[in-house]
């Protein structure tokens, strides 16, 4: 088996002076860098736990990663089988539940792409490659909750 090593940096940038003195004295900021990225990822937590709303929080992260992994998959499919790809946006979304204790879960994730393919594409091959594209993420596969699609496919005029 042929195996793959991913490596990101994180760097707390949320020390206001006092560090974590305290639950309220700190920020939640941090970034995200890679080997050889231009750009920085500002993070932050959800607002609902002190976090920055400006910033990336790791549940929206996980969201698009399921996205933007789940479009890759499906613009090589249809590249494959002959199916031209114009257009491709999703506006994802997730659930999670938390719990008492402050810890939670996903339980869904929901994917709902938009794609306009040429007008000589077959509509039907075009929707049931969604499945195999989810078959074949590899962050897909790597979750333990329901992955949905809602694919919206339109004919390029």
């Amino acid at each position: 088996m042929k195996t793959h090593h991913y490596t990101t940096n994180l760097k707390w940038t949320g020390n206001k002076g006092k560090g974590t003195a305290s639950y309220t004295s700190y920020s939640r900021d941090y970034e995200i860098k890679a080997n050889n990225k231009k750009t920085t990822i500002p993070g932050s937590s959800d607002p609902s736990f002190r976090g920055n709303p400006e910033h990336y929080n790791p549940e929206e992260l996980l969201v698009a990663s399921l996205s933007s992994c789940h479009m890759l998959w499906y613009l090589h499919l249809c590249s494959v089988n002959k199916i031209v790809v114009l257009d491709y946006i999703d506006q994802a979304s997730g659930i999670m539940e938390e719990t008492k204790d402050g810890s939670g879960r996903f339980t869904s994730v929901t994917l709902k792409p938009k794609i306009v393919i040429s007008f000589e594409s077959n509509v039907e091959k075009a929707h049931q490659l969604h499945e195999e594209a989810n078959r074949l993420c590899f962050i897909a596969n790597s979750c333990n909750f329901e992955i949905l699609h809602e694919a919206e496919i339109q004919l390029s005029e």
